[in-house]
């Protein structure tokens, strides 16, 4: 079947889609053709022009979506929230999830749909990367700086915050303070605060696979900083009808969450 009846039918089709319930929490994992484990040293990793490794992609998962103690390696429980954290989480609904409103999923939420990494470059070098993804986050997309900027001193809240980046050896590292207090971790409702400061180190560890070591550091919300562990693979190259993003358009009152199970969205109430 075509990728793209794959991906762009699973919005109405739940026979095209993986529905997984954990306690009550339910989201859409559609199928994604990347490349096999069998694969993942097939090729050399690629490099650009300049000598840079390439992380663009396109990639699926290497964040959380359903479960971000679980997907980040962590026990049950084992995430250090506060307790007013402990508290919102549990009251928290699929109904109001953010994202189900066509809202940015934040981070580390790169799943569950393809994304890539895209780079800008100047006369001086590389001044930019951006985070695209397929289902588009509202139109929101995620800016990088690699410019050598640091960060304002006072940042105005945002859906990504704001992020610089550089690159040690062959790892992209990029820090970003600045976050709003909106987005959820997980479709479980895992919250932050506005003191979020996040790390993640990005490493292509071989042609097929990506490892994310993201680190949080909330004094709002976590009693520690904790360190979570995700692996993105690459969308499998060749394919017949293209591998890269296809276009997602969010609206409001759609099928999206219909087909999750999600009552109070695409309802038309």
């Amino acid at each position: 079947m075509k990728r793209t009846v794959l991906l762009v039918l699973a919005i109405t089709s739940v026979a095209l889609l993986t529905i997984q319930a954990q306690e009550q929490v339910r989201h859409i994992a559609p199928a994604n053709p990347v490349v096999a484990d069998k694969d993942v040293n097939s090729q050399p990793i690629p490099r650009l022009p300049d000598g840079t490794i390439d992380l663009t992609g396109p990639w699926f998962g290497g964040g959380s979506n359903g479960d971000i103690e679980r997907e980040g390696g962590l026990k049950p429980g084992e995430l250090p929230l506060l307790p007013w954290a402990r508290e919102l989480k549990a009251k928290r609904l699929p109904k109001d999830e953010p994202y189900t409103a066509c809202l940015p999923m934040g981070v580390p939420r790169v799943n569950p749909y393809p994304w890539k990494f895209a780079m800008t470059y100047t006369a001086k070098g590389l001044s930019h990367i951006y985070q695209l993804h397929e289902t588009g986050d509202a139109g929101a997309h995620r800016v990088i700086y690699m410019d050598g900027r640091k960060h304002p001193e006072d940042p105005i809240p945002t859906w990504w915050g704001h992020s610089i980046g550089r690159f040690e050896k062959d790892t992209l590292v990029i820090d970003t303070i600045g976050y709003n207090d909106k987005f959820w971790f997980d479709s479980r409702g895992t919250p932050h605060s506005e003191k979020l400061h996040t790390v993640e180190r990005w490493t292509r560890v071989n042609f097929g696979r990506m490892t994310h070591q993201f680190t949080i550091d909330d004094p709002g919300a976590l009693s520690r900083a904790v360190t979570l562990n995700f692996t993105a693979s690459l969308i499998r190259p060749g394919l017949k009808d293209g591998d890269d993003l296809l276009e997602f358009i969010c609206l409001e009152d759609n099928q999206y969450g219909a087909a999750a199970g999600i009552q109070g969205v695409g309802s038309g109430k």
